[in-house]
């Protein structure tokens, strides 16, 4: 038991430190995209194959810490950028524990699990950046823009996962149990 125990918090913690590197290299990326904010949502993909190995605590954690270490690495621990990245990893970690349960009965695709994640992550972060300065035409103005560009970035973070899930299951018995479990990888699904 105590070795099972031991292997989670290892397997955890490289976990977090795929999230945190992603996220690092993420927010040295410029976008070309011409909303404030706007991200690619790498390290959602760590998080994204977290809540597929383990739980949802598990992937609320390695998000958590990701934005914790993240920011901290970046500059921007305890900054505006570093509430919006913590409201929106939880939310968006929540949703995606929402939703999962259909996956796990194949009613949808991993695709669709990132998707609600992209979503709700942007929702979120916007309403809180409109909060936080008082300005709910922050919010009405940018909701759309960020809805329309977190449909791509669910998708490739769905579909990047899916592929990573894929390939790494026959490296360890932990994965591997993880992929008996879960229908879509068994039968190739996305």
């Amino acid at each position: 038991m105590r070795k099972n125990k031991t292997f989670h918090m290892v397997y955890l913690a490289l976990l977090v430190a795929f999230a945190v590197a992603l996220h690092t290299v993420e927010a040295a990326l410029p976008l070309p995209v011409p909303v404030p904010g706007a991200r690619l949502g790498l390290a959602n993909i760590i998080t994204l194959i977290t809540l597929v190995l383990y739980c949802w605590r598990s992937a609320l954690t390695v998000a958590v810490l990701r934005s914790v270490v993240g920011s901290l690495i970046t500059g921007a621990f305890l900054g505006f950028g570093f509430y919006l990245s913590l409201a929106g990893a939880v939310a968006s970690s929540l949703a995606m524990a929402l939703v999962f349960p259909f996956y796990l009965r194949g009613k949808i695709t991993l695709v669709s699990v990132s998707l609600a994640g992209a979503v709700v992550f942007n929702i979120v972060q916007l309403a809180l950046a409109a909060t936080l300065v008082q300005n709910i035409i922050l919010f009405r103005g940018y909701l759309p823009f960020l809805l329309i560009l977190s449909v791509p970035t669910g998708i490739f973070t769905g579909l990047l996962a899916h592929q990573l899930l894929k390939a790494t299951t026959h490296i360890d018995l932990r994965l591997t149990a993880g992929a008996k479990r879960i229908p879509a990888l068994r039968q190739g699904r996305r």
